[in-house]
């Protein structure tokens, strides 16, 4: 495979790379090093270096370096996502493994992990409160990026992430122009957490979940990172709950101890009750 075109040194390149996957977890080689090169020299730049190895040195050895490998990491971090996107494993969720629980009596937890800017966690609280479910369900909304977040909870979204908006999702979310206002008190029901996957004691310190979505996220993992965050996300489950991954994921090939089970033409990775 061709390195990229790029001017930066390919040993600089990969010492950035690495603080990157140390920090977040993201993966990146081969072809997708162009890409990173592009981002991280532009950010160097932004900041005011040089050259890409005076900034690794300010990453890797200055007081300031943890705070700026942060801000590169919300600079790099893909928040292409969409209301009701992938919905059917939701829908699933909601009659199957939420509703049950909240019925009975009980309060429901999910946890939706690297939500980016939200639409993920919003979509879960539409359904849930079409289905007078939400009441009974704690959402927590997590993303490693402060500023991805911070637009979650701002609650307006541009026409890109209202393309798949069912017509009765209208009295939820008010769509005028190039934009769509989501209920204050929709926004509200989630609580929004900045969490790095990679850091299991943060995830520990969320609690423990029935359900825990974290889809078209592990794609961007190395596969030994992938093993340890599904075994922190299987740690975090309560027994019985369920992990859900995006459809192009599996875990088979990784030898989770989940329980991988189909309901409703979707695919969920259950742990068992001892």
């Amino acid at each position: 495979m061709a390195l990229p075109d790029t001017s930066v040194p390919i040993e600089v390149l990969a010492l950035v790379a690495r603080l990157v996957e140390e920090r977040a977890g993201l993966h990146y080689a081969g072809e997708n090093l162009t890409i990173f090169a592009e981002k991280a020299a532009s950010r160097a730049e932004e900041v005011g270096f040089a050259s890409l190895l005076d900034y690794y040195y300010f990453l890797r050895y200055d007081p300031d370096g943890g705070a700026e490998l942060d801000a590169l990491v919300n600079a790099l971090v893909v928040h292409e996502t969409y209301f009701f996107r992938e919905e059917a494993p939701l829908r699933v969720a909601v009659r199957d493994i939420i509703a049950p629980i909240v019925r009975g009596g009980g309060r429901a937890r999910v946890w939706c992990a690297a939500c980016a800017t939200g639409e993920e966690p919003l979509t879960l609280a539409v359904m849930l409160a079409d289905e007078k479910l939400l009441d009974g369900v704690e959402i927590v909304a997590s993303d490693v990026s402060g500023r991805a977040l911070a637009r979650a909870q701002g609650g307006v979204f541009w026409r890109r992430s209202l393309r798949a908006l069912p017509l009765d999702a209208a009295r939820w979310i008010t769509v005028e122009g190039d934009r769509g206002a989501v209920r204050p008190d929709l926004v509200a029901s989630v609580r929004w957490a900045q969490v790095n996957l990679v850091d299991a004691p943060s995830v520990a310190a969320l609690g423990a979940f029935d359900v825990i979505l974290c889809r078209n996220v592990l794609i961007y993992f190395s596969d030994a990172t992938v093993r340890s965050v599904v075994a922190t996300l299987a740690g975090a489950l309560r027994p019985g709950g369920r992990l859900v991954v995006g459809v192009s994921e599996s875990l088979l090939r990784f030898g989770t101890l989940l329980r991988c089970e189909e309901r409703g033409g979707s695919f969920f990775y259950a742990k068992d009750a001892p």
